[in-house]
């Protein structure tokens, strides 16, 4: 079983930063792309982040030179560190991991971001 677990979202003003992490328990880290994404309320979750099992990265325009997705396969973990946060960043953060099979999804850490 392949279970995922999100942390580091709260509260921060326009122009912070904060840190997400997703560690894996499970299935084999090292072959998963791993992938960050968000909804905002009342919109459609949409891909935010991805960093392939090889350490190739990938973003959306919206967050490209703010956002860094990386990954520790030791520790089955995946980071998402957000800087020069915007409003508009309010959302709901999910991980997911991509496999040949099934993906998996954690169950999403909420990013607030006030002006």
């Amino acid at each position: 079983q392949v279970l995922l677990a999100e942390s580091g979202g709260g509260s921060v003003q326009a122009g912070g930063p904060l840190r997400l992490t997703c560690v894996v328990s499970g299935g084999n880290f090292h072959i998963y792309d791993m992938k960050w994404y968000r909804q905002a309320p009342g919109k459609e979750r949409e891909l935010v982040a991805t960093v392939y099992s090889g350490g190739t990265t990938n973003y959306a325009d919206s967050v490209k030179g703010r956002f860094t997705v990386s990954r520790d396969d030791r520790k089955k973990t995946v980071y998402l560190q957000m800087n020069s946060l915007k409003v508009v960043d309010t959302a709901v953060y999910y991980c997911k991991a991509a496999t040949c099979g099934p993906d998996y999804w954690g169950h999403g850490t909420q990013v607030t971001v006030s002006s």
